[in-house]
């Protein structure tokens, strides 16, 4: 059986979590990739051998003995290992200051030969939906460095003096190995110092991340991210490298993140008008409009400009600005196919309203 035809057995029997059946496809393909590819077929190989006496298969990448919280027995963390994905769509000074610290990383040693340390922290200030977390998945590929997520639900405790056991034995381990510590909602545990009512333990906290973020070992990289900077300690600010702030997308970014994932060709100068429309939404969400059009399409069999227009006309509102964009816009592409009383619908606007948007453009 070829290689191509064990993946997706492997996919299956890892999603209905057969180990039994993971184990004996990976052995057929560690004994397939032995000669084409040694180095991948040893590293399965190895997997396999720490399952064998049972140990937890991180151990095979130099991960093992994760962080327990004592009462609950849960893990305190998550561990991604790195996983190819497409670079992320920015703002031109977000790509330049993450293009400088790959750069910076990439040179670790010839940094520190010549006397000059290298960056080990970065701060993502930004909303909801922005790249936060995505951006240190991608670092984490681009770096090949295995990427360790605080899991604040675990590691946030009731109990004094409980959190901060939880955290330092996360640090601790991210410390021990070359990996990316990420650290989400980052203000639940770096809050001001000065806020009235705050128990001393989140005063030590704060403390404790000043201390490590200072000494954080050049091998390793610590990115911390926050929707409300204004919630952070003003302290924890100066102990970061690089403090980077991910905007919503301009227009030209929302056109980049569309032609990214729609199935289907637009026309540029449509997705330009499109991008007014969505003006304000994040990187996130254009995502999901992008996937409902294309599971419509597939399953609807409808136009799928048509589709991408309806989906957008959520994001219309109030703005009668926007809504007689949207109402030009249906016109021009679909001409009469598409009523007035169709239009008012879709921008939630007075057919009479829709008549006086149209008219407009005829007398320019």
């Amino acid at each position: 059986m070829k290689i191509d035809n064990l993946l997706p057995k492997l996919i299956r029997a890892a999603l209905s979590n057969d180990v039994r059946a993971v184990q004996s496809i990976s052995l057929t393909l560690c004994r397939k990739l032995k000669k084409e590819n040694p180095k991948i077929s040893e590293e399965i190989a190895k997997a396999l051998s720490y399952v064998g006496v049972g140990a937890n298969p991180l151990r095979s990448i130099g991960f093992e003995n994760l962080p327990l919280d004592s009462d609950s027995g849960q893990t305190l963390l998550k561990f991604e290992e790195p996983i190819e994905i497409d670079p992320p769509i920015y703002q031109e000074n977000v790509q330049s200051l993450m293009q400088r610290f790959i750069l910076e990383r990439r040179n670790v040693e010839k940094l520190i030969t010549n006397g000059i340390k290298p960056p080990t922290s970065m701060l993502l200030i930004g909303p909801p939906g922005v790249g936060k977390t995505y951006l240190a998945k991608y670092l984490s590929f681009i770096l090949d460095l295995g990427l360790i997520v605080l899991d604040l639900s675990t590691a946030i405790s009731s109990y004094l003096g409980k959190t901060g056991q939880n955290l330092r034995s996360v640090l601790d381990f991210a410390r021990s190995q070359p990996s990316i510590l990420f650290l989400d909602e980052f203000d639940a545990i770096a809050k001001r110092r000065d806020e009235p009512g705050d128990l001393g333990e989140l005063k030590r906290i704060v403390n404790v991340l000043l201390k490590e973020l200072e000494d954080w070992p050049v091998y390793s990289i610590i990115i911390a991210a926050t929707n409300h900077p204004e919630l952070l300690d003003k302290a924890i600010w100066r102990r970061f490298d690089y403090v980077v702030e991910i905007n919503l997308p301009s227009k030209e970014g929302s056109i980049m993140i569309l032609q990214r994932y729609l199935n289907v060709e637009i026309d540029h100068r449509v997705l330009s008008s499109i991008a007014e429309l969505i003006s304000g939404v994040s990187p996130a969400e254009i995502k999901l409009i992008a996937d409902r059009v294309n599971r419509r399409f597939v399953l609807e069999d409808i136009d799928p400009l048509k589709c991408l227009l309806e989906e957008i006309s959520q994001y219309i509102n109030d703005d009668s600005k926007k809504a007689a964009l949207l109402a030009r816009l249906l016109r021009k592409s679909f001409g009469k196919s598409i009523t007035i009383r169709q239009i008012a619908a879709l921008v939630n606007k007075s057919p009479s309203t829709v008549h006086h948007y149209l008219k407009e453009v005829k007398d320019e």
